[in-house]
């Protein structure tokens, strides 16, 4: 089987995660800000969360189910965020998925990484539509996916129950052969 391919960009380098990496996850996944402008990620981030994410995502890719990466600053190899893709192969679509740790927001990392996994996605996953969601009340996650040419297709009401409180969502697609999709 195809090992996971590392993706590079201008100022990122998008790699397979390993073990290594649950420290780090756990530190900026366990950022409060982090864990309240996503649908899955708790709070708290209690220690063993991180290695056994990690642990489930080498068997996915290898069942071509899931495509995540760590989103690294390539100048210094540096962990900054993750990005995925959930892949439903019956219907040849993707769900995409992102997060950047707080410290690095305002910069471009997520529209960055998530261009170069649409662009990944499309042409060598040979995916027909990528999908992606946010909470209503993260507007900067629906920015990024109007940027990298995803199109607003409906507001879910009270779709997830996030601290004991129905959340509104957002859903954003993209498909094969679009302006942007690809690069």
């Amino acid at each position: 089987m195809k090992p996971q391919p590392t993706l590079t960009t201008e100022r990122l380098t998008l790699r397979p995660l390993q073990a290594t990496d649950a420290a780090t996850v756990q530190a900026l996944a366990g950022d409060y800000r982090i864990a309240a402008m996503t649908e899955n990620i708790p709070h708290p981030y209690i220690d063993g969360m991180a290695e056994s994410w990690i642990e489930t995502l080498k068997p996915g890719w290898d069942k071509r189910a899931l495509a995540t990466f760590a989103v690294c600053l390539s100048d210094y190899e540096k962990q900054i965020g993750c990005c995925g893709l959930i892949i439903n192969r019956k219907h040849n679509r993707g769900s995409l998925g992102y997060w950047i740790g707080a410290d690095y927001w305002g910069n471009g990392y997520c529209t960055e990484a998530a261009t170069e996994l649409i662009a990944f996605g499309f042409n060598e996953l040979k995916l027909h539509r990528i999908e992606a969601q946010h909470l209503s009340k993260n507007p900067a996650s629906g920015a990024v996916m109007r940027k990298i040419g995803m199109t607003h297709e409906a507001t879910f009401r009270q779709y997830t129950l996030k601290e004991e409180r129905y959340e509104d969502m957002e859903m954003y697609s993209i498909f094969t052969g679009t302006v942007h999709a690809g690069k």
